[in-house]
């Protein structure tokens, strides 16, 4: 597997305003409940009725929506996601994929304690909802 560089909220935030853009890889109804402005979503793992499977177009979007030269930050809930996503995304080609470590709640440790805190916990900007163009829906329409 590739070495994924791994940066914190704060990080991400710096990156985003330099115009990477980052790449929500949580479900939809977790991106739904609060992401980082700009955020578009892309799952890694989808909701089925048996819990949650690996989304079988997730490399396809990601190359559909974005070139290899793109510059991503990749986050999800705690970093475990998101480190898959990235290694992936690197996997495929893409050069400048960055993962976001705590997420958006945070990393914790065996205890369950949050040990590395996330974006949502750090004080960053908040969006809510499915916004025009970067939702799964959008995303998913426009790779075909």
């Amino acid at each position: 597997m590739a070495d994924v560089k791994r940066i914190s909220p704060q990080e991400a935030n710096g990156l985003m305003s330099e115009g990477w853009t980052y790449v929500d890889v949580r479900t939809v109804e977790e991106f739904e409940a609060g992401h980082p402005p700009g955020a578009v979503n892309v799952p890694l793992m989808l909701l089925t009725g048996g819990g949650m499977s690996q989304n079988a177009a997730f490399a396809t979007a990601m190359k559909a929506t974005f070139g290899q030269d793109a510059k991503i930050v990749v986050g999800c809930k705690a970093g475990g996601r998101s480190l898959k996503a990235a290694q992936i995304l690197l996997g495929e080609g893409f050069r400048n994929v960055v993962d976001q470590r705590a997420g958006w709640d945070g990393g914790r440790n065996p205890f369950g304690q949050i040990t590395d805190p996330g974006w949502s916990r750090v004080g960053l900007p908040v969006e809510e909802g499915q916004p025009a163009g970067r939702s799964w829906a959008d995303v998913k329409a426009k790779a075909g």
